[in-house]
């Protein structure tokens, strides 16, 4: 399984140092970012059609970020080259077609003018200085609209406490993260294995649950692993929230970094098997499904191993798969190890996972399953027979295809995940604040607690209609009352209309405009 970086941004050393010339001066805040009115004026220079500029920009900005960095701007200009010598503009060049390594650079009609300018005010050392409160990207935006409207909200009514750990900057510029889950020796690591097409720093493949950490495997200047409690603090990882389920799990969890270009792109989780069968009744020394469910939240894309073999699914797994609720959209199964049933056996081994998915996950939807054997090994043709062959070829084929598109959709899939973030701060809000409102000012406060508790489905519902929110928005009964008991309600906040206005404002007015500043500035 081939997971190669697009050629269309590889250019000499000699061309990439004229970029780098043009990148400067074109960036006239020097922030590294070339946005809207800067952006187009320069590739105005190119003389090509506002069209063919519309494509160069959707190509380059593929991530949807909304401004070109310095390889962007390398893969824009590779492109206006192409399309001023008559090629169509696409992204699907491939390196037998085009030598991007010696492709010439574009003709730029003015630019002379402008490096003039540009190194002028470079020699007279009178840079630009960027504002405080500019924003130079969707994520960006993000951060300050974070900051100003929804952090103030979580605080006020402890988000923190009952749903998710407070956002840090970390978690706004963090890589898109993809997790394994499965049964122990489902070819979790070897599926890793297989993607990177080496092994990663303390990688262990057997038939026995051979995992027994969470492992997080991103890019990093050389190998190495990184023990859970360091990572856990480091402010530019976005793992701090892991601190809240103790030493236990931190010293069961590590980074593993190691340079990939695979890693550059997507960060990868490969988890500890769900255990089966007798193995259940051994208690973990931290809560598993509450760190599988952080994980889900911080994912864009979470894969489900299954073997032909082990297709039950275990008390426990069924506790992760239910973990995984709000995050449907993430979820995709992978049938592994395929090719070591024959045709007819494969037939009835996808009927019975499904069936069986079917009873642990409540949705009317079927999740997108993918059979293949997702390792170094060739498969088995005698046993599989031609057609299970090129079946598993492009099945493999979907589900590259699938992780390619993760880093182009990771843009949008924060501005998604703030979004939810939002709605759910602000029920969480109306519930803390229904729950103070329900408390007498002198006698009974303990019992009517007590009460309310016991009845907080109830109170769900008349919340609900009482600001006519949807029922699907609640977040569970069960683990709100398990929070909720710790809390002493008479110290909770008052409902602050500011506040709700302030996160309706963001919604319905701040994040529109942003995502309108930083949409294609060709369309």
């Amino acid at each position: 399984m081939e997971f190669d970086t697009s050629p269309i941004n590889h250019c000499s050393k000699r061309n990439e140092k004229i970029y780098q010339e043009w990148f400067s001066s074109a960036d006239s805040d020097g922030d590294g970012r070339l946005i809207g009115k800067d952006a187009t004026s320069f590739l105005a220079m190119s003389n090509l059609p506002r069209e063919d500029l519309k494509q160069v920009w959707a190509i380059a900005d593929s991530k949807r970020q909304g401004y070109l960095g310095f390889k962007e701007f390398i893969t824009a200009m590779q492109l206006v080259s192409l399309a001023q010598a008559g090629r169509a503009v696409a992204s699907d060049f491939s390196n037998a077609e085009v030598d991007f390594e010696n492709l010439e650079v574009p003709s730029m009609e003015g630019l002379d003018k402008l490096l003039a300018v540009t190194n002028w005010f470079s020699s007279s050392k009178s840079a630009k200085k960027i504002p405080l409160n500019y924003v130079t990207s969707i994520i960006d935006g993000l951060k300050k609209l974070y900051v100003k409207k929804l952090k103030p909200l979580e605080v006020a009514y402890h988000y923190s406490d009952f749903v998710s750990p407070l956002l840090a900057n970390s978690d706004f510029d963090a890589k898109p993260m993809v997790m394994l889950l499965g049964q122990y020796s489902t070819g979790k690591t070897t599926f890793i294995k297989h993607l990177l097409r080496t092994s990663y720093p303390g990688a262990h493949i057997g038939p026995e649950p051979t995992t027994d950490r969470f492992v997080v495997v991103m890019n990093g200047p050389d190998e190495r692993s990184i023990p859970g409690n360091t990572i856990a603090v480091q402010a530019d990882m976005p793992f701090s929230g892991l601190t809240s389920f103790g030493t236990a799990f931190l010293s069961k969890f590590e980074c593993s970094q190691m340079p990939h270009p695979l890693l550059e792109n997507i960060t990868l989780v490969d988890t500890p098997g769900v255990l089966s069968g007798e193995k259940q009744r051994t208690q973990r020394s931290y809560e598993f499904t509450g760190v599988t469910s952080w994980f889900a939240a911080k994912s864009d894309l979470i894969l489900l191993l299954f073997d032909p073999h082990k297709l039950d699914i275990s008390d426990e797994f069924k506790l992760v798969i239910a973990s995984l609720q709000g995050h449907d959209d993430k979820i995709r199964v992978v049938l592994n190890k395929a090719d070591q049933v024959d045709t007819q056996q494969l037939m009835r081994v996808y009927g019975a996972l499904m069936w069986s998915l079917g009873k642990v996950q409540n949705t009317p939807e079927v999740s997108r399953v993918y059979i293949g054997s997702f390792n170094d090994k060739p498969i088995d043709e005698d046993l599989t027979g031609p057609l299970g062959k090129e079946l598993f070829e492009k099945e493999q084929d979907d589900l590259l295809t699938d992780l390619k598109n993760i880093p182009k959709k990771a843009c949008d899939r924060r501005i998604n995940e703030f979004v939810k973030r939002a709605r759910a701060a602000k029920i969480h809000a109306y519930i803390i604040s229904h729950l103070k409102k329900e408390m007498p000012a002198m006698m009974g406060k303990a019992k009517t607690q007590k009460k309310l508790i016991d009845n907080l489905e109830d109170v769900f519902v008349k919340i609900q209609k009482e600001h006519h929110l949807p029922a699907g928005d609640f977040p569970n009964v069960e683990k709100f009352k398990e929070v909720l008991s710790g809390y002493n309600f008479d110290k909770f906040e008052k409902l602050k209309p500011k506040l709700i206005q302030g996160v309706d404002d963001m919604l319905g007015y701040d994040i529109p405009e942003l995502l309108k500043n930083f949409k294609n500035p060709y369309d």
